[in-house]
């Protein structure tokens, strides 16, 4: 690399030195600053900003991370530097999955950035919470919502308020417990209602495009065995369908080479309590356990039908 001054290939080593250290160690993500992306967009020959060969590369928590293997070009459509997004949809692969130790630590780390995550303003202003996700990253099963409404930005925590109560008794219906399954949100803050004392609102196709690199981070962590999407608007966010969830629901999809079950939301049941409508959510998440390959009782198969 002729031309190269000593400092720079000081710098240079270093920094190689440091990556390479830091996916040995299971790491698999690092935070890229936009002033650190601005300068290294610069033409070449222009000098990098004075920083010592010793110091650490820089840090910016308010941004999902670029990834430090190697990935496939990411679309200028975006918007966010996301440390597991290839492609939006279907059909992208996953990477290599981690080790349960690598995995947590990823996942922390993916946590602390979505938690100082300032790219939508209106959002971020008027938050009491991120709502990350709660349950095991080990799980065979994730749940997949819209966005946090009020009782969710209170506690912090997704599918909390009464939709999330059924949600419960439903997952523990097929078996699981909310422990031991993956529940999130396509975003990770509540929509902001401003003039409106309550109620929550639908989040809009850029707000769900901005914030689906956590979820993809999400997902390349847990590599779930199935995907199920709750509601009309977490499965637009996901594969961009607008037919209608009725004409959807039970007709198992494909989401970055997972199998996918869309299904009514939780909510919608509370809005309409006839057997009809619950024993079909509940065809749906028979359909999942026997994907999943697990056992299902002649009780769980009666559900729903009578009455």
């Amino acid at each position: 690399m002729h031309g190269m001054s000593e400092p720079f290939h000081r710098l240079l080593e270093a920094t190689i030195q440091y990556l390479q250290d830091l996916k040995a160690g299971g790491g698999q993500f690092i935070a890229v600053s936009p002033e650190a992306l601005r300068e290294l967009c610069q033409p070449a020959g222009r000098p990098l900003a004075a920083r010592s060969a010793g110091s650490a590369p820089p840090q910016s928590s308010s941004r999902p991370a670029l990834s430090v293997a190697p990935r496939a070009a990411k679309s200028s459509e975006t918007n966010a530097l996301s440390p597991a997004l290839a492609r939006p949809g279907a059909g992208s692969e996953l990477p290599a999955p981690l080790g349960p130790e690598a995995r947590r630590e990823a996942m922390v780390q993916l946590r602390e950035r979505a938690m100082a995550c300032l790219q939508c303003p209106s959002l971020a202003s008027s938050r009491k919470n991120v709502v990350f996700g709660v349950g095991d990253i080990h799980s065979p099963v994730l749940f997949i919502g819209e966005a946090p409404g009020a009782d969710e930005d209170e506690q912090g925590e997704p599918f909390v308020g009464k939709a999330g109560q059924l949600l419960t008794r439903i997952i523990q219906t097929m078996g699981f417990s909310r422990e031991t399954v993956y529940i999130a949100n396509l975003l990770k803050c509540r929509p902001d209602t401003p003039g409106q004392a309550s109620g929550n609102r639908k989040p809009t196709p850029e707000e769900m495009k901005t914030c689906l690199p956590y979820l993809h981070g999400q997902i390349d962590l847990i590599q779930p065995k199935v995907i199920v999407a709750l509601g009309a608007t977490a499965v637009e966010g996901l594969l961009g369908k607008t037919i209608g969830i009725s004409r959807l629901r039970g007709q198992w999809q494909t989401y970055r080479s997972i199998p996918l079950m869309p299904t009514y939301h939780p909510a919608y049941l509370l809005r309409n309590q006839a057997m009809s409508e619950k024993r079909r959510v509940w065809e749906d998440m028979l359909q999942v356990l026997e994907r999943l390959g697990l056992p299902i009782s002649e009780k769980q198969r009666g559900y729903f039908l009578n009455g």
